[in-house]
């Protein structure tokens, strides 16, 4: 078992301090290494209607990508329920169970759907709209104390507890055979194309959330896999870096310009998600702390927008 050096940092730093990324990474594989995870039984539903806003929806794609679920955001969940009547219930995935969840868990019972909560919270705004008469209203994942926004070991428990991944084998890998590559200078760049396996589809949404979190329009980024980077991606030329995941890329941009990233084998979706928000966070050691000279200011201002208080540290 590993020292828990990660989850210290992450136990004590403050809006001073902020860590980069990579920190909350390995803190997250830290943490699951010895926190149980809860284990998920939805087999009560035949048809869900699966729905987060950000990483959350994309972390509930990526969990439910085998079953027959309907997917929605905060923006269209209210229309699927009204036209698509098959739906037997609502499978609400929230780190915090606040902002749009409690609304859409109450809206889902206007419909007559029984909720289920996925969280990482106690006793949340969205939760106090749940029944509590059954084991599979609502399932609390462990998470640790982050910068708010980065939901790395929020999202990456939840990931887990679907995929069944070694999360010792994840932070050996990461240490041992990316830790170790000879990154090119990343300050050098301000635009980058990952490109990911086709089977890890799903990550893509929550590699570009977390690109516009850290860096806004500042840096340019797209995120495809290795099968759609084919279809006229690349016809107008630019200065970026590619950096290509579990494949090498000897077709897209100058030769120069190109960087490989392992995956272990046999990875899963949890493994592609720390893997590139490691990589992610490398970029960000490199480039002006735009994210960590702007959270106070916009956990204040979106505070307001959201009627309830946004810290730029959840505990």
């Amino acid at each position: 078992m590993i020292e828990p050096k990660h989850i210290s940092i992450l136990n004590t730093f403050t809006v001073e301090n902020i860590p980069d990324l990579d920190i909350a990474v390995f803190g997250a594989l830290e943490l699951f290494q010895t926190n149980p995870l809860p284990k998920m039984d939805l087999s009560i539903y035949k048809k869900p209607l699966v729905v987060g806003s950000g990483n959350a929806e994309a972390t509930g794609r990526i969990i439910f990508q085998n079953f027959e679920a309907i997917f929605a955001s905060e923006s269209n969940f209210e229309e699927k329920l009204k036209q698509i009547s098959t739906i037997d219930g609502v499978v609400l995935v929230s780190a915090s169970g606040e902002k749009h969840a409690p609304i859409i868990a109450k809206t889902a019972k206007k419909y007559g759907k029984h909720v289920t909560l996925i969280t990482n919270s106690t006793h949340s705004s969205a939760s106090k709209e749940l029944h509590h008469t059954h084991p599979y209203d609502e399932y609390v994942f462990p998470k640790n104390r982050e910068p708010y926004t980065y939901n790395t070991s929020t999202y990456m428990g939840m990931i887990l507890g679907s995929t069944g991944e070694d999360p010792g084998i994840i932070y050996n890998f990461i240490k041992e055979h990316i830790a170790t590559i000879p990154f090119p200078d990343l300050s050098a760049y301000n635009k980058f194309y990952l490109i990911v396996p086709p089977e890890f589809s799903g990550i893509i949404r929550m590699l570009e959330v977390k690109f516009i979190e850290l860096f806004g329009r500042r840096i340019a980024r797209d995120v495809e896999t290795s099968e759609y980077v084919k279809h006229a991606t690349t016809v107008v030329l630019s200065d970026e870096l590619f950096i290509s995941f579990g494949d090498k890329n000897d077709t897209w941009g100058d030769p120069k310009q190109r960087l490989f990233i392992p995956l272990p084998k046999n990875a899963g979706y949890a493994a592609m998600m720390a893997i590139g928000y490691y990589t992610i966070a490398q970029i960000q050691k490199k480039h002006p702390p735009y994210f960590k000279e702007r959270i106070v200011v916009y956990t204040k201002e979106v505070s307001g927008i959201f009627e309830h208080d946004i810290l730029p540290i959840v505990e």
